[in-house]
C-alpha cells in the first residue's frame, strides 16, 4: 500500500489512513527453531494450492528428515482429504488452537518482519513488498539465531499462604 501523506498524526482523531492499494502478495514463512534460519515463499494467492508449493519447496531442502511443521488453523492448512500429507510420511502438522498463535515462534519472527521493515513503509507495487522483505530475510539469517523464550517472573513476592494472612 502506498500511504497518501507518509504517516500524518492528527490531534483528535488518531492517525490518518489514506493509502492506495497496488496489488497484494502472500507470504508463506517457516523458522527452523533449531538454527533461527527463515524460509519464505511468495505468492500472488493464498490457496492450497500455494501453501502445498511452498511445502514441497521445504521437504525438498530437508529431503531425509522428520518435519514438524507449526501451523494455525487458516482453511488452507487443513483439508477435508489430506492427499499430500498422507504421500509424506516424514511430514507432521501440529496445529496451535484458536487464538494462541503466540505458541508458533515464526509468528514472532513475523512480528519483528512487520516493526523492522515493513512498519510505517509506503510501496507503490506488490514487487516493492516482495524485494523489502527479501533483503530483510537475507539480512536477518546473516546473523540469525534461535529463539530464547523466557518466563517472566509472575509473582514479585512468595504467594501468601492463605487467604487469612491477606491484611498482613
Amino acid at each position: 500500500m502506498e500511504r497518501a501523506q507518509g504517516w500524518q498524526r492528527q490531534a483528535l482523531t488518531g492517525f490518518r489512513h489514506a493509502y492506495k492499494r497496488h496489488g497484494t502478495t502472500t507470504l508463506f514463512a517457516a523458522l527452523d527453531v533449531a538454527t533461527g534460519l527463515v524460509k519464505a515463499g511468495h505468492y500472488r494467492r493464498r490457496r492450497r494450492a500455494e501453501f502445498l508449493d511452498f511445502m514441497n519447496c521445504l521437504v525438498a531442502d530437508y529431503p531425509e528428515r522428520e518435519l514438524h511443521v507449526i501451523l494455525d488453523n487458516l482453511n488452507t492448512h487443513k483439508p477435508k482429504h489430506d492427499r499430500w500429507r498422507t504421500r509424506r510420511k516424514n511430514v507432521h502438522f501440529h496445529f496451535t488452537p484458536t487464538h494462541v498463535s503466540w505458541l508458533n515462534q515464526v509468528e514472532v519472527w513475523f512480528s519483528i518482519l512487520s516493526s523492522n521493515a515493513l512498519a510505517g513503509a509506503s510501496f507503490t507495487s506488490p514487487r516493492q513488498v516482495r524485494d523489502q522483505i527479501d533483503a530483510f530475510i537475507a539480512a536477518y539469517n546473516r546473523d540469525t539465531h534461535p529463539f530464547e523464550w523466557t518466563k517472566q517472573l509472575v509473582f514479585s513476592q512468595h504467594p501468601r499462604p492463605s487467604y487469612a494472612n491477606l491484611g498482613n
